[in-house]
């Protein structure tokens, strides 16, 4: 009688082979294994494998958490084997302690990291063929219930999360344009101003592209007059708008006193369809002058001046001032409510909570306020041995209206800011759609709070072991960037669209999707391992025609999922292998 088949194992793959592939495209095993050398005694995985098995479930599961992933490890051990080409893999071999290990050498040795950035990065520029000639820099914060010690990295300051209350640290990073791939990370304590940081990571990422004639590109905080003046020295590029201190409103009022002349003439910014159909849309006017610099150390440089007006901006703004107004005159009205619950204020009383509201409002240039006083007389009458008195009584009405010169006048100089480079052949619209391109950086920050990356929470309590942690999750950024990347450009050259990524919209096609949206296609493909007769058969879920065209799309063979069901656990493929 024949023995009836047995289903002896199933592991859900989804799409830890493409991380996987993806992962060994980039050389990230074999390059942290070269910064980060592990003791003689070391057995099992090496450290960059054991990294590169955390990367994939973090990025497929979502969760850093440590004492998580042995326990998925037990259930993938068939596909990581063959994945990976380790077929003595074991499911202690990325233990919590080992994972641990990771973490302390990745936070405790600044500048093995730094060689591994530089390592990895020159990887990464040869092998996708990127040119680096735009670089942003910027910052964020990662806020966390631990202790405050006194030099550690968790610290009170200004909290970009809007959390003040709450410690936290500070990652600095540099990305690549158009892709916003990461090129140097770090992390400082939480209560380190901005300025100072941008230097360092500009030296950083000149050490990896080594080469000059690069724009860097930055919000306010970068245009510290000794960050231009080394850029500048540097041979390098900056393009980032002045703050109100080196641009006060009396400064920009002259720059702009031409322009309300009509002595200026401006020239207007569009930004490019998006679609054959759509028309060019006109999003800013400016203008631009040179003026001369000179630093502290004696350098002279000629720097261009970008008057620019945004008019979706100034049409923002223009629409809160008049709410503010309108706010100040409700509230100045209400002043003058009398009865119960109401008190009655005397003159001085009344100016003081007017001086309150316009200040609040930011409206005392526009709105006129008259005060009116008025005096009551009454005699009251002989009360037991009250005699018959005369009360005086002031009562003070508060009365506004709108200054429509200075209403003007606001309403003019709204919606105008100052950028500054140092590269003379950039025009006014070129530096416009660079800076408005921002998006590209504070989208990777996004990311680390996101669910993938998902950097908070933390649950662990050892700086040295969150910086790990972020360092990692920065080359787990990197996965993501060039995954996305790699298909967009694949699917421009084809001038196609991919569909089937939205949810209860399957016809709806991108031709920028996500890398999110694409690891999503992937999940409930399965390895099944059926044994009958003594002998087991592996199976793997057959790929659909969008997951095949994403795996394509990212220059991947098929047999990076097929070959899971045609191999055996004694035997295993590389991963880059066709």
């Amino acid at each position: 009688m024949e023995t009836a088949p047995t289903v002896t194992r199933i592991e859900r793959v989804d799409d830890i082979p493409l991380l996987l592939a993806q992962l060994a495209k980039m050389e990230v095993a074999s390059r942290l294994d070269q910064h980060f050398p592990t003791h003689g005694n070391w057995q099992g995985l090496s450290l960059g494998e054991v990294a590169v098995v955390w990367l994939a479930y973090i990025l497929s599961a979502g969760d850093h958490r440590l004492n998580s992933v042995q326990g998925w490890v037990a259930g993938l051990l068939m596909t990581l084997r063959v994945c990976l080409g380790a077929p003595g893999l074991r499911a202690l071999d990325v233990s919590d302690d080992r994972l641990c290990i990771v973490l302390e050498r990745l936070g405790r040795d600044d500048a093995a990291w730094d060689a591994y950035e530089r390592a990895q990065n020159a990887t990464l520029l040869r092998v996708y063929d990127l040119t680096a000639r735009r670089v942003r820099i910027d910052s964020t914060t990662a806020k966390s219930y631990v202790g405050v010690t006194e030099d550690g990295l968790f610290q009170f300051g200004h909290s970009k999360e809007h959390r003040p209350d709450l410690p936290q640290l500070k990652i600095n990073q540099s990305t690549l344009d158009p892709l916003g791939l990461p090129l140097s990370t770090t992390v400082v304590s939480g209560e380190r101003a901005d300025d100072p940081l941008y230097v360092p990571e500009i030296r950083k990422v000149q050490a990896i592209l080594q080469q000059s004639g690069v724009l860097y590109v930055g919000d306010c905080k970068m245009a510290a007059l000794a960050t231009r003046a080394y850029l500048a020295a540097s041979q390098d590029y900056y393009l980032c708008p002045l703050p109100g201190v080196q641009m006060p409103a009396a400064t920009l009022h002259a720059l702009l006193a031409p322009v309300w002349t009509g002595e200026q003439a401006l020239t207007p910014v569009f930004r490019a369809p998006v679609t054959a159909a759509d028309k060019p849309q006109h999003i800013a006017n400016g203008f631009s002058d040179q003026v001369t610099l000179t630093s502290t150390e004696g350098l002279a440089w000629q720097e261009q001046r970008m008057v620019v007006h945004s008019l979706k901006h100034a049409a923002a703004q223009h629409q809160r001032l008049d709410q503010r107004l309108q706010q100040a005159e409700q509230d100045i009205a209400g002043l003058n409510q009398r009865g119960r619950g109401h008190k009655r204020l005397d003159e001085a009383q009344a100016h003081a909570a007017v001086d309150a509201i316009l200040t609040q409002q930011a409206v005392g240039a526009i709105l006129v306020v008259d005060y009116q006083v008025d005096t009551h007389t009454t005699r009251t009458r002989t009360y037991l041995r009250h005699p018959a008195r005369d009360v005086t009584t002031l009562s003070v009405t508060v009365r506004t209206h709108r200054d429509p010169v200075a209403y003007e006048e606001t309403v003019r100089g709204l919606g105008w800011r100052v950028f500054v480079s140092n590269d003379l052949v950039v025009d006014v619209g070129e530096a416009v759609l660079a800076y408005r391109e921002e998006y590209l950086i504070e989208r990777g920050f996004n990311r680390y709070r996101g669910k993938l990356l998902g950097l908070t929470p933390l649950y662990l309590c050892s700086t040295t072991r969150i910086k790990g942690l972020i360092r990692l999750l920065a080359i787990g950024l990197r996965v993501l960037c060039l995954v996305e990347f790699t298909v967009r450009e694949a699917l421009q050259a084809k001038a196609e669209k991919l569909d089937h990524l939205y949810a209860g919209n399957p016809k709806r096609a991108t031709a920028r999707p996500t890398t999110e949206m694409m690891l999503r296609t992937f999940t409930g493909i399965s390895l099944i391992v059926v044994s009958l007769g003594g002998t087991d058969w592996h199976s793997m879920t057959p790929l659909n025609p969008v997951q095949s065209r994403i795996v394509g799309l990212l220059g991947f063979p098929e047999i990076i999922y097929q070959g899971l069901g045609m191999q055996s656990e004694d035997t295993a493929f590389k991963m880059g292998e066709p």
